[in-house]
């Protein structure tokens, strides 16, 4: 397994499905209808609303009885992978989505704890190609026609009937052949659903895809690199920095034409903004690590990027790592809040992003309006906010072996989301304390296969422990508390009008944080550890329930099983971080549900 990890260049490639153009914007919408808000008490998209704050205003729960929740049901899922994601509620059905080879359940919630209504679990055309950390599923997506909307490992986007389980549609969106696969949660924006893919480690290229809700069809592609056509970008990138202007700058910020084989995975969450039409996200690293192989700024690679929802054309980009040497990305979800900073109202876009640097950004011009460290980052010394570029320290900006990069290549926030509370004004998020050796090797590009560019040795950062979860001001970019965590943090967070905060830790323990002080009010052990996401909802018993599943796997789990004298210090390769979880915990998936 060291072996195999030492290859992965955590990166990015590029390939089309046979038969497309990324110009292909087939009768586009004029614009997407809204969506009408859901119900209180349900929890239909994957981060709640197409906001991604992860917040309910349920408040049944409080701090003053939260002592008192106790387990009300549970499912095993039979899959001893990652469990990623959450369930969505939709009135009284519950559907709960497995890793690959990926299985969705409908649960009848006026019947708790009964056998599952259906079970969709497809065939796969293709074999599982090889990954680094599993082949996971972070989420399902639903449309009020009644469809759910399925992401297959290998690369198809399948639309079933939520009723019934019934396979409606299903569309090529990925190619394992090249190692572009389909481990993201999609998002539906009134009648169109947008997808992402994975692959940067395998040297693809980029894109993200708008399809028609109804009927599957391809409505546009973007991609993260290469010429403006195919990004679907006219004009500047960002009309408020320098650096943005000129045709083509995914071509002419790469050397040769390493752009082709570049990267740019949309492999995180995706957030909108039905108001102004605009789907927001991140992209992956540049491909390979070894930046020798592709000099220049590698746009738009480890950015923030906003499309119109209709069209998929670019409104805004913001490169967040320009030349990203540390397999950074910009992947991380984009909080989409209305805030007040420096006295003015603004429609704000949040992001922590994994170099180390929260931004609070004007998602209706891309302009940058905070950026701050939240944690022990030493390869930049600021972010310019004349220029939004990072400021890297000479230390760390030479090629070859850097020692003692913090954060590390998993970064200072993993793929798990923050939650938002307009409450406390707060923002809720779970965060690794990690450092790593890297080292820029050559890299060959072969179709399919790892095309890595580095080798990486983990270490816990500074303090010993391996996680955090913090609350923060995005307004003046700074912590009001932290709790600190033996493991690095890979569940999500979760904010209720109560004024709760949940989240999981790897070694299986649910928490419950009073929002404002951050102090622990309740936990509860799980039978695994936590990668997946806390929700709440309304039963139609009319009280609120907390369901997240439990079951680590993913990136943890390659380190589980290490000699019985490993210490957590000894910085096992890219697995070191997780040297001692598997005397704490072991996989299985088991969905949970509780109650007061």
């Amino acid at each position: 397994m060291r072996k195999q990890l030492r290859q992965w260049g955590w990166l990015l490639l590029a390939a089309l499905p046979a038969g497309m153009t990324a110009q292909e914007t087939r009768n586009p919408p004029a614009r997407p209808p809204v969506r009408p808000a859901d119900p209180p008490g349900d929890w239909a998209m994957p981060g709640r609303d197409a906001g991604v704050t992860r917040f309910s205003p349920l408040n049944q729960i409080t701090p003053v009885n939260v002592a008192n929740l106790k387990l009300h049901w549970s499912f095993s899922t039979g899959s001893l992978k990652g469990h990623e994601g959450n369930p969505l509620v939709v009135g009284s059905r519950l559907f709960l989505h497995t890793p690959h080879p990926v299985a969705v359940y409908a649960f009848d919630l006026d019947r708790p704890g009964d056998p599952p209504l259906w079970k969709y679990a497809p065939a796969s055309r293709d074999p599982a190609p090889f990954v680094c950390c599993e082949a996971a599923s972070r989420g399902i997506a639903w449309h009020p026609s009644g469809k759910l909307y399925v992401p297959l490992f290998p690369g198809d986007l399948a639309a079933i009937d939520a009723k019934t389980g019934k396979e409606i549609w299903r569309v090529r969106n990925g190619d394992p052949r090249v190692g572009l696969t389909m481990p993201a949660a999609p998002l539906v924006i009134g009648d169109v659903v947008v997808a992402g893919v994975a692959g940067g480690e395998f040297g693809a290229r980029g894109y993200l895809t708008g399809y028609d809700a109804l009927t599957g069809r391809l409505l546009w592609r973007g991609y993260s690199t290469g010429p403006d056509s195919d990004v679907l970008l006219a004009g500047p990138a960002n009309a408020n920095y320098p650096a943005y202007q000129g045709r083509d700058l995914g071509i002419t910020t790469w050397s040769a034409d390493s752009w082709r084989q570049g990267g740019g995975a949309t492999w995180g969450w995706l957030s909108a903004d039905p108001d102004l039409g605009l789907v927001y996200y991140g992209t992956g690293a540049p491909a390979p690590l070894n930046p020798a192989q592709r000099a220049g700024d590698n746009k738009w690679t480890s950015s923030i990027i906003a499309r119109e929802v209709a069209t998929g054309r670019i409104r805004w980009a913001l490169q967040l790592t320009p030349r990203d040497a540390f397999g950074y990305d910009g992947s991380n979800e984009n909080l989409l809040v209305d805030l007040t900073v420096a006295g003015r109202p603004v429609k704000a876009l949040v992001h922590f992003d994994r170099n180390g640097f929260a931004y609070t950004i004007d998602r209706t011009s891309g302009r940058l309006l905070v950026a701050e460290k939240f944690g022990p980052t030493n390869w930049a010394t600021k972010v310019d906010p004349g220029t939004a570029i990072p400021t890297i320290d000479p230390a760390f900006s030479a090629p070859g072996k850097r020692t003692g990069v913090c954060p590390s290549i998993m970064g200072m926030k993993t793929f798990q989301p923050a939650a938002w509370s307009p409450t406390s004004r707060l923002f809720f998020v779970p965060l690794n304390n990690l450092c790593m050796d890297i080292e820029s090797v050559p890299a060959t590009y072969v179709a399919g296969q790892p095309f890595l560019g580095a080798t990486v040795r983990l270490t816990p950062g500074p303090g010993g422990n391996r996680g955090r979860f913090i609350a923060w001001d995005a307004t003046t970019g700074t912590i009001a508390w932290e709790a600190r965590e033996t493991w690095p943090v890979m569940s999500g967070a979760l904010a209720t009008a109560g004024g709760l905060v949940f989240y999981g830790t790897l070694d299986g323990w649910l928490k419950a944080l009073d929002g404002q002080s951050g102090r622990e009010l309740w936990r509860f052990k799980a039978p695994s550890g936590f990668v997946g996401n806390p929700i709440t909802f309304l039963a139609p018993d009319g009280r609120q329930y907390l369901a997240i599943v439990s079951g680590v796997g993913g990136w943890p789990a390659l380190g589980m099983n290490p000699s019985p004298t490993a210490k957590p210090t000894d910085g096992l390769g890219a697995v070191g971080a997780f040297a001692d979880l598997g005397r704490a915990t072991n996989p299985g998936g088991v969905l949970l549900v509780f109650g007061l």
